[in-house]
């Protein structure tokens, strides 16, 4: 028996290969499968099923393209419906792979067709639970994407509650979690940053798990603090249940060198927008006036949905030599394929060109607290939950995420500053201000890990973000 948990840290998903006796059972894959074709032809084995947790929200699976290349079944849970052949399995069927044995547990409450997948070893034993977002560690999917006609969020966490109680809790305490998700997905509030664990260690950490606790405990803990989810995710829905565009071919059509000329041709005559994705450092530096920087080294799939909206928006790339295919990769990973081409050579091409640029300034943490002494206007963009833990005196939450809802608080005349966690977000936020006019602002360098070994005053009582609500 092989199981193998691959883990993407920038989408913070968890895909599952499973083997046994020559068979192979995919859960949650990736949009570029290639990978999961390759690990079962080096062991001469054969795909035999697709697992699906759930219609994804936060990503494009591979599940279409997947099927497609290897023949491999489809398998949802109770009362999905595609535009694609799929089996839709009952509650408790169970499919046989190698020696193995998958029953589907249908765990309705995240969304109504989530259902959790329980490997049985060859003696029959309960192995391993692949929970989906039914159950992550520390914390359970979250129950407000799926509301349709009267179901509301609360209905959805009852059934969720339930699910857990009746289906998941009961599972002996040494069968192995491997969740879809982990710290840094928007699918729940609270999720650790471990990616296994087992029902034993939950029941015991994960404080929607409590022994004690009723059902209205839970519906109010559960959707207590949600913030809204991501434009992207109903589109990327969609997808999942509708299909798409093999990644081979979102590749071939974006992959597109443009010389100086052309890329600004294309600028000029479509309502493309221009993606910066070096490093922040770089496009501080230097950049094409009105680009977006989001950094493909940073949590680059997540922000592009949360900040571009749109999955059809028109891109023009600016990346690192060597790493465009990467970069389209990535985007098409959240549902954005219509790049139109990448900058040939770079920015350095453009500065070659002799056309023109922009730049951000950017200052140190000391400089920072020169000018809040002299009564410096400042901003803090990181999470509300971060901000809540801690952050300088007196300054104002406008979280990344929601920067449009506070467009009208920065001053258009006045110096302001933007920092972050680590200066990386703020980067993002002061590219999307300077993109919009706002060209007083000010990046703090190294962002609140800088400001701590300052002196600039903060509140006085630091709480861990996780453990807020």
């Amino acid at each position: 028996m092989i199981i193998e948990q691959i883990y993407t840290g920038c989408l913070a998903q968890g895909a599952y290969y499973i083997e046994s006796n020559g068979e192979v059972a995919i859960i949650d894959p990736l949009r570029e499968v290639q990978d999961y074709i390759d690990r079962a032809s080096k062991n001469n084995s054969k795909i035999k099923y697709i697992f699906e947790t759930h219609f994804h929200a936060d990503f494009v699976s591979g599940h279409v393209t997947l099927a497609e290349k290897t023949g491999a079944k489809i398998v949802f849970g109770p009362t999905a419906k595609t535009n694609f052949d799929a089996i839709i399995a009952e509650d408790n069927q169970v499919f046989k792979v190698g020696d193995l044995t998958i029953k589907v547990l249908h765990t309705p409450g995240h969304t109504m067709e989530s259902s959790c997948y329980l490997l049985k070893d060859k003696n029959g034993k309960d192995h391993a639970l692949f929970s989906g977002d039914t159950l992550f560690l520390g914390d359970v999917g979250r129950p407000d994407l799926a509301q349709k006609g009267t179901l509301t969020q609360e209905d959805l966490a009852g059934l969720l509650f339930d699910s857990l109680r009746y289906k998941v809790m009961p599972l002996a305490d040494d069968v192995i979690v491997y969740p879809a998700h982990g710290a840094g997905s928007a699918c729940g509030k609270n999720l650790s940053k471990e990616t296994v664990g087992t029902i034993g260690n939950q029941k015991e950490t994960n404080y929607a798990l409590r022994a004690n606790m009723t059902k209205t405990e839970f519906i109010k803990e559960v959707t207590d603090g949600l913030l809204p989810p991501p434009a992207y995710f109903p589109l990327n829905v969609q997808m999942n249940k509708e299909g798409y565009q093999s990644i081979d071919e979102v590749i071939k059509n974006s992959a597109k060198p443009l010389s100086v000329k052309d890329f600004e041709l294309v600028a000029n005559t479509t309502d493309a927008i221009i993606l910066d994705v070096r490093h922040q450092t770089e496009f501080i530096k230097g950049f094409i006036p009105q680009s977006i920087f989001i950094g493909i080294d940073g949590g680059f799939a997540p922000w592009v949905g949360a900040l571009i909206k749109d999955t059809k928006q028109p891109i023009l790339l600016v990346a690192p030599e060597g790493r465009e295919e990467d970069t389209i990769t990535r985007l098409s990973r959240v549902g954005f394929d219509n790049v139109l081409g990448y900058l040939e050579g770079s920015f350095a091409s453009w500065q070659n060109a002799n056309k023109e640029i922009d730049t951000l300034k950017s200052v140190s943490a000391t400089v920072l607290g020169d000018k809040i002494e002299e009564n410096a206007i400042v901003f803090d963009v990181r999470k509300p939950g971060e901000y809540e833990s801690e952050h300088v005196e007196n300054v104002p939450s406008t979280p990344l995420s929601f920067l449009n809802d506070h467009i009208t608080e920065f001053p258009k005349k006045d110096d302001f500053y933007v920092y972050c966690g680590g200066g990386y977000r703020s980067v993002i936020a002061s590219s999307i201000l300077k993109a919009r006019g706002f060209h007083n602002v000010i990046d703090v360098a190294g962002g609140y890990a800088a400001i701590r070994n300052t002196n600039i005053k903060r509140t006085d009582t630091a709480v861990c973000p996780s453990t807020l609500k």
